[in-house]
């Protein structure tokens, strides 16, 4: 599952070894190399609206977001594709200052006080200090050494909420059974999100989060996703 992120800091064959049974594999995506107007990015975004409705990484997300206490001094979301989450966010924080990172431009049609940066996260650092950094399906595009860089930027925040695919076969049966239901972009990017998934206990150590200044929170859903809460202390 895929988002425009960034460019330059991949490395498509790159593996970080864990002690699970599944290896950790970040491969590239079909959606990540479409232009956004292109008919199967359309399609593909589609497939993607339906899953985060089934999985429930956005609702999970903005009811975190809204009981966090750090939101006041503003949220930013990595990756925010078309920008319905920064959206929904913006309408629940109405007196928070919301920003979207994102290669692709702004989308039309969503509130003009959202802030949005079109370019690297990578290189939009200022961008995370303060509040909350939120993104859905977006850290397993990135290896090991982007994943240590990022978490490095993402000390300037006060909390971290993030949902992930998790890396598990159970994840990869669901993907073969919905694959009939989605178009050939998401068919293919589905089982490459969850083998570049994460397992409970390992992003913390792949941001490279001091556990002693950070209080981390995680668990696995019953339908594949790992979810991560971490505020400083």
């Amino acid at each position: 599952m895929s988002h425009s992120l960034h460019r330059g800091f991949h490395n498509p064959s790159a593996r970080c070894g864990c002690r699970t049974r599944m290896v950790r594999n970040v491969q590239p995506e079909l959606l990540d190399s479409l232009p956004p107007d292109d008919p199967e990015a359309v399609r593909s975004r589609r497939d993607l609206r339906r899953l985060d409705r089934w999985l429930g990484n956005s609702r999970w997300i903005l009811k975190r977001v809204t009981a966090d206490g750090h939101a006041a001094s503003g949220v930013v979301e990595l990756g925010a594709g078309d920008g319905r989450l920064c959206s929904q966010l913006q309408a629940a924080l109405p007196d928070t200052r919301v920003t979207g990172i994102d290669l692709n431009p702004k989308p039309a049609g969503i509130d003009h006080g959202i802030r949005w940066i079109e370019g690297n996260l990578f290189e939009s650092a200022d961008a995370m200090r303060g509040g909350v950094c939120v993104a859905s399906l977006v850290l397993h595009h990135f290896d090991t050494e982007a994943l240590r860089v990022l978490g490095g930027l993402m000390r300037g925040c006060s909390s971290l909420i993030f949902c992930e695919p998790l890396r598990s076969r159970t994840p990869l049966i669901c993907s073969m059974i919905a694959a009939p239901f989605v178009g050939p972009v998401t068919r293919h990017d589905m089982p490459a999100s969850i083998r570049a998934g994460f397992v409970p206990g390992e992003l913390a150590d792949l941001l490279a989060l001091d556990r002693g200044s950070w209080r981390i929170h995680e668990h696995a859903t019953l339908r594949g996703i790992l979810r991560f809460h971490a505020t400083q202390r």
